[in-house]
């Protein structure tokens, strides 16, 4: 049984076992919601794949996302009269902008990605506090427009959930159908043979980190907009969650394994993690735990299974 089928009946495993004390949360509408609350968490978690596929990782994504959205909300605030399209476009782009940076560090300069995104990450906040002056931008200075695209509902699904359904397939793509998404597996399995087969590892490296930005950067135009509020610490910690979803759907650290199933099977683990246990009374601080065991097992389980399959989907990857 594979890796991805594994972690899909675990899922429905805890929702059956939740709704044994809470028959309701198994409903449709339950779980849709469960999606909804889970879309940016699905959305990070594309854009770190892409990013772990090569061997490397990106902990700015959640400071990514709370200058973007910062931006966004001061742009609006200003000029509450543009367009909302122009604004998601505005929000990608910073957050291309941003991930290049990462990009180029790591690229150009050979340094460790950890340490480069961990600098990243700090310099993203101090520069929201810079252009804020440590102000918030509140419900009442956004305009109805910008905080109505969220929530608005299509064929009885709300936009972000359909953003999040857009970016799992347009990933999907990008990773099964074209160049760019089997050099993201060559060069995470052996840079050294990509380069032989005429990849460009840096050049492949940093385009994983363009779009891991441009994907932080649409979502904090959504996180912004969804709960109408902008502020430093804007998702505080959240780079955690997108990594433990990474890891938890199967990702390996060591790069050139995963699937975009896994990433999101991983995400809506956590998310129905997070929405369950308040039900069943749970402490937050058991929660906190619960997470951090379900990241460990989930390690031991990717190691155990790479020893044994040899890595046998990186070498189906590069030979397609």
């Amino acid at each position: 049984m594979s890796r991805d089928a594994i972690l899909a009946l675990a899922l429905i495993a805890m929702i059956g076992l939740v709704s044994v004390r809470f028959p309701g949360f198994a409903s449709p509408d339950s779980l849709l919601g469960v999606f909804n609350d889970t879309s940016i968490l699905i959305i990070l978690a594309l854009g770190q794949m892409a990013v772990v596929l090569t061997r490397c990782i990106d902990l700015s994504m959640a400071s990514n996302l709370a200058l973007t959205g910062m931006c966004c909300a001061m742009l609006n605030a200003a000029y509450p009269q543009l367009p909302i399209v122009l604004l998601l476009v505005v929000a990608m782009l910073i957050g291309a902008l941003l991930g290049s940076i990462n990009g180029v560090l790591v690229w150009k300069l050979d340094i460790p990605p950890i340490v480069v995104t961990l600098g990243t990450l700090t310099i993203f906040r101090g520069v929201i506090f810079l252009i804020s002056d440590g102000q918030w931008v509140n419900a009442h200075e956004m305009s109805p427009a910008f905080k109505a695209l969220p929530r608005a509902e299509v064929l009885g699904l709300p936009m972000l959930s359909w953003v999040a359904l857009i970016c799992i397939a347009l990933m999907y793509f990008v990773v099964t159908r074209t160049p760019q998404g089997r050099a993201f597996f060559a060069v995470g399995g052996n840079p050294d043979a990509a380069v032989y087969t005429g990849i460009d590892v840096g050049r492949t490296r940093f385009n994983a980190f363009v779009l891991s930005g441009a994907l932080s950067g649409i979502c904090g135009y959504l996180w912004v907009s969804r709960y109408a509020v902008a502020y430093v610490d804007i998702a505080g910690g959240f780079e955690l969650d997108v990594v433990a979803a990474c890891v938890i759907g199967g990702i390996s650290i060591a790069g050139g394994i995963g699937s975009v199933a896994g990433a999101v099977l991983g995400a809506l683990f956590l998310g129905v993690i997070k929405n369950a246990l308040p039900v069943v009374n749970i402490s937050p601080f058991w929660q906190q735990a619960i997470s951090g065991a379900a990241i460990i097992i989930a390690v031991v389980f990717n190691a155990r299974a790479e020893r044994r399959s040899g890595r046998i989907i990186l070498r189906q990857a590069e030979t397609t």
